[in-house]
C-alpha cells in the first residue's frame, strides 16, 4: 500500500475513521514510510492514541476477571472529601460497559479540573448506571466520618439501576452487601469502574462546594458559618452506635437478594 498519492486530510481520515474502527496495519506501515512531515505528525498522533487505548484497556483487568466469573454488571465505588476539614463527603458508584474506551480515564486526583469535568459528562452519558450520594456535615458529626462514608457507599450502590452483580471498592470492605465485593488498594488507579466513580464523586463534591460558596456570597450573614471544621469529625469514635444503613436501604437489599 502506498499513501504518497493521498492528500494529508485523506490520510488522516483513513488513520482515524469517524466510526471509531481501527485503521489497518497495512495503512499504518505505509504511513510510516511516507516521507511527508504532515503524515509523520499523524503517525505520532496515532501512536499516542494507541498507547492511551492500551493504558485504558489495562484498567479493565478486574472487570474482565469478574466477567470470567460470570459477573457482567460490575460496579466501582469511591469517595471524595474524607480528608478536607469542611464540607460533605461525596460517594459514587458506577457500572461501565465492559471495555468502554474513555480517553484519559484515571484516578481523579491525577486529572485536571477541566479533564474531570469532561470525563464526568462522558461517564454520565455512556455508563450503564451512575449513582452518587452527598453525606452532609451534620451526619458526619453524628456518626463519625468513617461510618458516614460507609453508609454513603451502601446508599450509592443500592441506588444503581440495574443492580450490580459484583462490586469493586477503593481500599475498604463492605461486608454487608448482598453480592460479592472486592477491596482494591489504590483501586482508583487500577480499576476503570472505580476510577469513573472517583471522578463522579470528586466533580459532584466540587460542584456542591461551589454552589454553597455562591449562595453564601449572595446571602451574607453576620452569624458564624456552621461548618464541619471542629475536632468532633476526627475524634468521634468509630464504635459509635449507629445502624450501617437506614430501613429504606434494608428493603432495597432484600429486593436485590430476591432477584
Amino acid at each position: 500500500m502506498d499513501t504518497s498519492g493521498m492528500k494529508i486530510r485523506e490520510v488522516e481520515a483513513a488513520l482515524f475513521p469517524a466510526d471509531g474502527t481501527e485503521a489497518s496495519q497495512d495503512l499504518v506501515e505505509a504511513c510510516r514510510l511516507d516521507s511527508r512531515q504532515g503524515v509523520a505528525r499523524l503517525v505520532r498522533r496515532y501512536e499516542r492514541e494507541q498507547a492511551e487505548r492500551a493504558r485504558v484497556a489495562a484498567l479493565y483487568a478486574y472487570e474482565d476477571a469478574a466477567a470470567e466469573e460470570g459477573f457482567e454488571l460490575v460496579a466501582g465505588v469511591d469517595e471524595a472529601g474524607r480528608g478536607p476539614l469542611a464540607g460533605p463527603v461525596s460517594v459514587a458508584a458506577v457500572i461501565l460497559p465492559r471495555g468502554l474506551y474513555l480517553p484519559k480515564l484515571n484516578d481523579s486526583k491525577k486529572l485536571s479540573a477541566n479533564v474531570r469535568e469532561e470525563l464526568y459528562d462522558e461517564i454520565q452519558e455512556k455508563a450503564i448506571a451512575v449513582s452518587s450520594v452527598l453525606v452532609d456535615a451534620k451526619t458526619i458529626d453524628r456518626v463519625n466520618i468513617y461510618q458516614a462514608t460507609m453508609n454513603g457507599m451502601y446508599e450509592a450502590i443500592f441506588g444503581l439501576d440495574p443492580a450490580p452483580q459484583k462490586v469493586l471498592i477503593d481500599a475498604v470492605h463492605l461486608e454487608k452487601l448482598p453480592m460479592p465485593e472486592e477491596s482494591i488498594i489504590k483501586g482508583d488507579a487500577k480499576s476503570a469502574s472505580i476510577a469513573a466513580a472517583s471522578i463522579i464523586a470528586k466533580v459532584t463534591r466540587d460542584r456542591n462546594t461551589v454552589s454553597r460558596s455562591t449562595r453564601a456570597m449572595a446571602q451574607p450573614s453576620t452569624s458564624p458559618r456552621s461548618e464541619n471544621m471542629d475536632r468532633a469529625r476526627f475524634t468521634a469514635s468509630r464504635s459509635s452506635p449507629s445502624a450501617p444503613w437506614s430501613a429504606g436501604w434494608t428493603k432495597r437489599m432484600k429486593r436485590m437478594q430476591k432477584r
